[in-house]
């Protein structure tokens, strides 16, 4: 799992109760380190009066302490009232991270009968303020630190700072051009750089397969990729010199992405690899994804940013897999078959299932079997699953995402 580190902003306002604030900080503390992953900066009584912000000063000191510490999120509550400035100032240090915002429920009334945070009203001020400033954030509500409600909220939070953390600024590498009969996956660098501030890192299958022929088999790194793919995979239709061109193909991916920092590939898949080098590199290709490396078939590079965004939503705990909806079932309604050539991460394979390379079903019909192997064919896992869609269109981005449900087939 990945771990997210996430600044936290215990806003206070004087003269609300500052023995409560000082009590609703630690709950929160508490609370939120109960969050498997989550790493939590705060200022403490060095950095701050009790470890509360309430005025300028205290908020030029926590905006020094996250830029030091390089946090990936903010989370800002209200302890008592809130000073909404210094709150807003820390916000708009970090705009361009993801924001979380909450309240705090009303602690007991005072012997005297008064309040002792009015945090609610504190927290429209601060929401107000955001808007104002345009700045994006999350509503978690007005609750207390304890309760679930917020807990599942910093959750979902933490994806969220994930995905903008991985995705925002990503290398991406493209390996040949699309198939010229799939305008589907077009695609628009000057899009990317706007929107995402990503860069495209550009070369050719020919590059890829130079690097493959050019290392040796005695190569400690194909050697210990060999002996993975053994471990992991029925390979009694694959031959010797077949597997010794798989695990050279997987170390001529894994050393441009090492040289690019690359957090995924679209890849020229077919047919000249089948026709030059003499397998498909789906199965590779699986294994990268399997390994944190997105790659899309057919040089899908809106392919590979959807599976980047699914991948960082999961915390990089699970692979997405890039796929086709191919058919709907005949008879049964709200069925279709999701398929494509053999490119599934292995770890996505049912219980009990042992993996199998094969051959391409359909480039072999015209290339043979013997140059097309390399497919990873399995039964996935059955349950639950996200589908999305990452699209652009006149330089705009839109995404579908919904759910449904594996079978057995």
């Amino acid at each position: 799992m990945e771990k997210i580190r996430v600044g936290f902003v215990p806003s206070h306002r004087d003269p609300f109760d500052e023995s409560w604030a000082i009590e609703i900080r630690g709950r929160t503390l508490k609370a939120l380190s109960t969050v498997n992953g989550l790493e939590v900066i705060v200022p403490d009584g060095n950095v701050t009066k009790k470890g509360l912000v309430r005025d300028d000063e205290d908020a030029e000191r926590t905006i020094e302490l996250f830029e030091d510490r390089g946090i990936d999120g903010l989370i800002i509550g209200t302890m008592t009232f809130g000073d909404e400035i210094s709150a807003l100032r820390i916000a708009s240090a970090f705009q361009d991270l993801p924001i979380l915002l909450f309240g705090t429920k009303e602690g007991p009334f005072t012997p005297e009968g008064g309040r002792r945070s009015d945090s609610f009203c504190g927290t429209l001020s601060i929401s107000s303020g955001l808007y104002r400033r345009g700045i994006p954030f999350t509503f978690a509500g007005i609750i207390f630190p304890e309760e679930e409600v917020f807990l599942d909220a910093v959750r979902r939070f933490m994806r969220v700072c994930s995905i903008v953390k991985g995705f925002i600024g990503a290398n991406i590498g493209l390996v040949g051009p699309r198939p010229e009969r799939f305008e589907t996956c077009i695609f628009s660098e000057d899009a990317m750089v706007r929107w995402f501030g990503q860069r495209v890192v550009t070369t050719s299958l020919t590059d890829i397969l130079n690097r493959a022929e050019g290392v040796s088999g005695e190569n400690p790194e194909v050697k210990e990729i060999i002996d993975d793919m053994k471990s992991e995979a029925d390979l009694s239709m694959v031959s010797d010199e077949a597997l010794m061109k798989m695990a050279k193909l997987e170390y001529a991916l894994r050393s441009f992405v090492r040289e690019r920092n690359l957090a995924g590939i679209g890849f020229r898949c077919w047919t000249e690899i089948q026709e030059m080098y003499g397998i498909s590199p789906c199965y590779v290709m699986g294994r990268m994804t399997d390994r944190g490396v997105m790659m899309a078939c057919e040089v899908d590079i809106y392919g590979v940013l959807t599976m980047l965004i699914q991948y960082l939503a999961t915390l990089k705990e699970r692979p997405p897999h890039f796929i086709d909806w191919t058919i709907k079932h005949q008879k049964e309604e709200n069925v279709f078959l999701a398929w494509h050539c053999g490119n599934a991460p292995p770890s996505l394979a049912c219980e009990g299932c042992r993996v199998k390379v094969s051959y391409h079903e359909v480039l072999s019909r015209v290339l043979g079997s013997e140059r097309t192997v390399g497919t990873c064919e399995f039964q996935l896992r059955e349950g639950e699953v996200t589908i999305c869609r990452l699209i652009e269109d006149d330089g705009t981005f839109k995404m579908l995402i919904t759910k449904g449900e594996i079978l057995k087939s």
